[in-house]
């Protein structure tokens, strides 16, 4: 059985020769490059992450595309400023998004991702369908460059994910499944999750969480092989359904101890992907 291949997330922020070679440091063959500044997706910065992933044999998967304006990570503001939902930041972001593909597509990231926000769950909300308007824009400008628009699984249940893939219909719709961010979210069991999305799976996180302990803030996130995540049935799950991305480590602290957490991630799924050693899960 091939081993599912490891990356990390790699902020492009610290600039394009730094974001590659921490990935290499850390010893990894692939890497999920971050984006938040929008200044930052122009065709010289393209050309050098180009290179610089060249030079040391990165694949990178996907281009995690920040999107601008205010978003708050809970359950309070979350609903009116996370993603594509809210009406008033839709159109400058659509127009990072299509900033976004320009930049992968120039140099050959098949992807780009992002997160889409608390999509309404009653098909009946005017949202939704304002929604699906905006996505078909930005998914269809997606496959005029044969790229995909990768879904990040957090605000949504899973079962109105598919609802909105199976209303928008492209061929290039995909997931990036995060297992922590359904847990953090109180929105699934990542496992059972992947009954209704498997199929769709083309980008993971390999990040570790909790449930929420209340109604109004997320969940918190944990080094992984210290959260809920049930890594070895996970993996194994995925491995079931034809699974062949990567396994993309992401802790979403800074400083030292992000570093030592990312290895300490690094080891275990080491050794999980090539059946030598297990996750308690």
């Amino acid at each position: 059985m091939q081993a599912l291949r490891l990356g990390v997330m790699a902020p492009l922020e610290k600039g394009p020769e730094a974001t590659i070679q921490e990935v290499a440091e850390f010893g990894l063959p692939t890497c999920q490059v971050v984006c938040w500044q929008r200044d930052l997706l122009t065709d010289a910065v393209a050309d050098r992450l180009s290179a610089a992933a060249s030079t040391h044999g990165v694949d990178i998967t996907t281009l995690w595309t920040g999107l601008p304006g205010p978003q708050v990570w809970d359950f309070v503001q979350g609903p009116v400023t996370i993603g594509l939902v809210p009406l008033a930041y839709q159109e400058e972001r659509v127009a990072t998004l299509k900033k976004g593909a320009d930049f992968a597509a120039r140099i050959g990231i098949p992807s780009i991702t992002t997160h889409v926000g608390f999509i309404p769950e009653s098909l009946t909300n005017p949202l939704y369908a304002k929604l699906l308007d905006v996505l078909r824009e930005i998914v269809g400008y997606c496959a005029e460059r044969d790229l995909d628009f990768w879904f990040e699984t957090g605000q949504e249940t899973p079962v109105v994910m598919l609802r909105v893939f199976e209303d928008l219909g492209y061929d290039n719709l995909g997931v990036n499944l995060d297992p922590a961010n359904l847990l953090m979210y109180g929105k699934a069991n990542p496992v059972d999750a992947l009954d209704l999305l498997g199929t769709y799976v083309r980008g993971v996180h390999a990040k570790d969480g909790e449930y929420p302990t209340n109604g109004r803030e997320l969940g918190v996130e944990k080094p992984l092989g210290e959260g809920r995540v049930n890594f070895p049935v996970l993996i194994a799950k995925l491995r079931e359904l034809g699974y062949t991305g990567a396994l993309t480590i992401e802790r979403e602290i800074s400083g030292p101890q992000q570093i030592e957490d990312i290895r300490h991630a690094v080891n275990l799924l080491s050794g999980l992907v090539s059946g030598t050693t297990r996750i308690p899960g």
